[in-house]
């Protein structure tokens, strides 16, 4: 375990680096890539099994935006808000819909934020393959298995 701290406290250092250069290390423009460390996922007591994937999702900061014909609005001033519409749903709840619609096999576990560019909100989406035999066999996350839970992130 205090490998992992290690670890943890070496990546702080490189981050703290790479904002002073202002620098972004993830410079994948692809809303879903996996993941390339698994540190996050064992800390929150996950284990590196088969069976358990990490996605990287990033979602852009900037929010809804009203849809008005070249940013003009006519009529009364309460109209007339068209950058600062607040969204339904949070991001972390659009970020856990996004892996289910390109991986129907996989289920979502779940989802925390990584980090957090000028741009972008990074998030690692936790997902298990419930086909696989390993987590069929295992009694602990047999549950996600059920079809109950097909789609329990939309």
């Amino acid at each position: 375990w205090w490998e992992y701290k290690l670890v943890q406290s070496l990546w702080k250092t490189i981050w703290k680096f790479l904002k002073k250069l202002k620098i972004s290390l993830f410079f994948c423009q692809q809303q879903l890539a996996p993941a390339p460390r698994g540190h996050n996922m064992h800390r929150r007591r996950y284990k590196a099994s088969q069976g358990y994937v990490t996605y990287l999702i990033l979602e852009c900061l900037r929010g809804p935006r009203h849809p008005v014909p070249k940013e003009v609005t006519y009529g009364k001033p309460v109209h007339h808000g068209s950058n600062q519409l607040q969204f339904a749903q949070s991001l972390q709840s659009v970020v856990k819909e996004r892996p289910g619609h390109h991986y129907g096999a996989l289920r979502v576990l779940s989802s925390y934020r990584a980090r957090e560019d000028s741009m972008y909100k990074f998030f690692e989406v936790i997902l298990i393959d419930s086909l696989h035999k390993t987590i069929k066999r295992d009694p602990d996350p047999k549950w996600i298995t059920k079809p109950v839970h097909k789609h329990r992130v939309m």
